[in-house]
């Protein structure tokens, strides 16, 4: 192990590696604050720009583009509610609201902060257990992904807010949006309504756009627009409480990231959401979740950091992509003549440890390029949202067409900013639908496999030991928030009323 770490040290830390590592994060940072790019789209672009490297400096300044985009996209979420990837959709909950309060830089300085906490974490895990957790997430069949989709979805209680009902409803549609298109395993079209673009289902980045940056400035000029935030430069800086709160939701999130990012499929899009609504059950500021609490941005971004590294465990270990971005650099490690799998560690060391060393090194860049420059990002929300409002809409637009090369995409934006706006001013959650849009089509690939495997039996995911603990989870994460805010009510209640009676009793006496 330690002549391994000295050979990826040696790799890694080399002058040419280290000018395309920085290269590889900056890009993947532009990337990742342009809506409807994200981390697959930026490698792809890019990807023809190494083929003349050496195979490892290549894969470095790949794996960088990948990392880097997703701090990107955390930047656009917090700033201007505009997601531009889907696994930062969560940070606009709580890292948006942080920005309206004028800490917007202190926000932006969480998500780097638990982006290197999770990389550090990622980096030892990756470098110690890679090959006996790739082992372990090779006995994860459809029933157990199944199970998990469950468990995410599980988690509408948090986001559901004080409306339980409505989040249900919510996840409800969310789940039946996700049902256009063609039937997953059959030849089948479901709500299409006669329009050959709607074979493909609803493009997800454009209904992002469309649900929180067209939907937040609708809502903004209804309530007549808002002053720009005028705070000064120490309001931007992290305070000693935010950073005390920032560890403890970032170590949560990197375990239950690295956990879910190994699992092929699962990706860093679940790990966000089921980080944030892990916050919502054993944070110790739950309450604020949703107004503006640094735990909503330190978990999801921790989680959705570690679950980018871990993608790379079934990548470089079994040759299975672990997320849509591992599938192109999958296709790299092709490009270049190397076989991914358990004889890539024996036939490439130099390449394969240089790439793991090259993590933690592209995120330490981050951290300095990105902590210092978090107070200068924030002053966007100084500019009048005269020129703002505008600007984020022409990026919104742009970055949907993009996507959709289309103009079906934009009209997809319009509808999704109409329906937003009214979900925010009738106060309907737009998380339970998200969640329901995103877990909607690996829900039912999982179903349509275990069916499979069942012939028809769905009992089939109790028989198994490891799918049944993971619904049993399900169960408790869905059913124990409900019950246990229905006793501290009550508990509530009854002190009051026992104070009372004493006054009361007090009063009589006196």
């Amino acid at each position: 192990m330690i002549e391994n770490l000295q050979l990826g040290l040696e790799t890694a830390l080399s002058a040419q590696n280290l000018l395309w590592c920085f290269v590889g994060v900056l890009a993947g940072t532009v990337i990742g604050m342009l809506p409807g790019l994200g981390s697959a789209t930026g490698v792809a672009i890019l990807l023809p720009v190494t083929l003349s490297m050496e195979p490892v400096t290549a894969l470095i300044m790949l794996a960088g583009i990948y990392y880097g985009s997703q701090y990107g996209a955390s930047t656009s979420s917090i700033l201007l509610a505009t997601p531009g990837d889907s696994s930062s959709v969560v940070l606009t909950l709580d890292g948006y609201r942080m920005a309206r309060r004028g800490r917007a830089g202190a926000a932006l300085a969480i998500a780097a902060i638990a982006s290197f906490v999770a990389s550090i974490l990622t980096l030892v895990a990756l470098l110690v257990v890679a090959q006996p957790i790739a082992d372990i997430a090779l006995r994860f069949g459809p029933p157990e992904m199944l199970a998990i989709i469950i468990l995410g979805l599980s988690t509408i209680v948090t986001f559901a807010g004080q409306n339980v009902l409505r989040g249900i409803m919510m996840a409800a549609v969310g789940l039946l949006a996700s049902m256009v298109g063609i039937a997953a395993g059959f030849p089948v079209a479901r709500f299409t309504f006669g329009s050959v673009n709607l074979l493909g289902g609803l493009e997800f980045v454009a209904v992002m756009i469309g649900l929180f940056a067209v939907a937040e400035v609708v809502h903004q000029i209804h309530r007549g627009g808002e002053k720009p935030i005028r705070a000064g430069f120490r309001d931007l800086v992290l305070n000693r409480t935010e950073l005390g709160r920032t560890f403890a939701p970032a170590l949560r999130g990197s375990g239950l990231g690295f956990g879910l990012g190994v699992l092929p499929g699962a990706g860093a899009t679940l790990a966000s959401f089921m980080s944030y609504g892990l916050e919502g059950q054993v944070g110790r500021h739950r309450k604020e979740l949703g107004s503006g609490a640094v735990e909503g941005v330190a978990g999801p971004e921790a989680a959705n950091n570690a679950a980018a590294n871990a993608s790379f465990i079934p990548t470089l270990t079994l040759g299975v992509p672990g997320s849509g971005t591992t599938a192109i650099l999958l296709g790299a490690f092709v490009i270049f003549g190397l076989q991914p799998g358990p004889l890539l560690f024996e036939q490439h060391p130099d390449l394969v440890w240089g790439l793991l060393v090259s993590f933690f090194v592209g995120n330490l860049i981050l951290l300095v390029l990105n902590l210092p420059l978090a107070p200068v990002f924030a002053q966007v929300l100084r500019v009048p949202y005269s020129y703002l409002y505008p600007l984020i809409l022409l990026l919104g637009f742009v970055g949907a067409y993009a996507i959709g090369n289309n103009t079906f995409a934009l009209w997809v934006v319009l509808v999704a900013g109409v329906v937003g706006y009214f979900m925010k001013r009738f106060d309907f959650p737009a998380a339970p639908f998200v969640l329901g849009l995103v877990l909607g089509p690996l829900m039912e690939r999982a179903l349509d496999q275990t069916s499979s495997m069942g012939r028809g039996d769905l009992t089939i995911l109790v028989d198994r030991p490891l799918s049944a603990t993971i619904l049993g989870a399900a169960v408790l994460a869905f059913v124990l928030p409900p019950v246990l805010r229905e006793i501290r009510s009550r508990r509530r209640r009854t002190a009051a009323r026992a104070e009372e009676a004493v006054d009361a009793d007090g009063g009589a006496h006196v």
